[in-house]
């Protein structure tokens, strides 16, 4: 019998302002309970891979899915999208890009190493807790992993 998650969802963000708004819609939608906020992308790998300050978790306890910021200090989002799917342990994990970037060099970057899905925040307040909540219901909720 698997042991439950710790973690449901890692979000990936450098801007407080955004992290605040992804967690108000999570709340909303009753899905905030195992998010976990790491602000750079070493954070991130450092999480994903029981490393650093994570070093106690357990390394085989991997989220549902990673929600990741592209434009990030340290690390970018395609670097850690290049680790997380170069290791056989998390190179299965959904990794949803959640970027303000409309670039298409961006797009099919993030597509060519291995992104899940690539969603564009939205600009306005409604919309942007809107496809939140989309995400949240769809990647924790509904989605099926192996």
């Amino acid at each position: 019998m698997r042991q439950q998650r710790t973690v449901d969802l890692l979000l990936v963000d450098d801007d407080p302002n955004d992290v605040e708004l992804f967690l108000t819609a999570m709340e909303r939608e009753h899905l905030a309970g195992k998010v976990h906020v790491v602000a750079n992308g070493i954070e991130a790998l450092e999480f994903l891979f029981a490393e650093g300050a994570y070093a106690h978790r357990r390394v085989d306890d991997n989220p549902k899915a990673v929600l990741l910021d592209l434009r990030m200090p340290k690390l970018s989002g395609f670097e850690v999208l290049a680790k997380v799917r170069a290791c056989p342990r998390t190179k299965d994990i959904p990794v949803i890009i959640f970027s303000s970037s409309r670039h298409s060099s961006d797009l099919n970057q993030a597509y060519q190493l291995g992104a899940n899905s690539y969603v564009v925040k939205p600009v306005e307040f409604d919309e942007l807790m809107s496809t939140i909540g989309g995400i949240g219901r769809y990647w924790l909720v509904l989605n099926q992993l192996t």
